[in-house]
């Protein structure tokens, strides 16, 4: 039996060198707020990395094997501060305001697995 759930998602960013680079600065270690970082946690997320190309995002979520993705976003989305957290990096992506990371992230299906 896996002893973890994976989880992978994709999100573009505005097309413009400099706010890639303080998307970048904003995720650098450290940098995220540590109520982002704990509620994670708190919902079962054991490990995520966030990878770039150009300006695609894709993020590698790795989670306790009986992960609810469902149910966990939407637990996550009403952490402290969490709403703050989406609205300040949202100047970032290719997409609204007021989107929840759930709405922003996108899942990818898996389409090879390596024996």
């Amino acid at each position: 039996m896996a002893q973890y759930k994976r989880f992978c998602k994709t999100l573009r960013l505005e097309d413009d060198p400099q706010l890639i680079e303080a998307y970048k600065k904003v995720h650098s270690p450290g940098a995220v707020w540590p109520e982002i970082t704990q509620g994670m946690k708190e919902v079962g997320i054991i490990d995520m990395e966030i990878y770039i190309r150009g300006t695609q995002l894709v993020m590698i979520m790795d989670t306790v094997p009986f992960f609810d993705h469902d149910k966990a976003m939407k637990e996550l989305a009403s952490k402290p501060r969490q709403a703050e957290w989406e609205a300040f990096v949202s100047q970032f992506q290719k997409t609204s305001a007021d989107a929840s990371a759930d709405e922003k992230w996108q899942l990818m299906e898996r389409i090879f697995k390596l024996d």
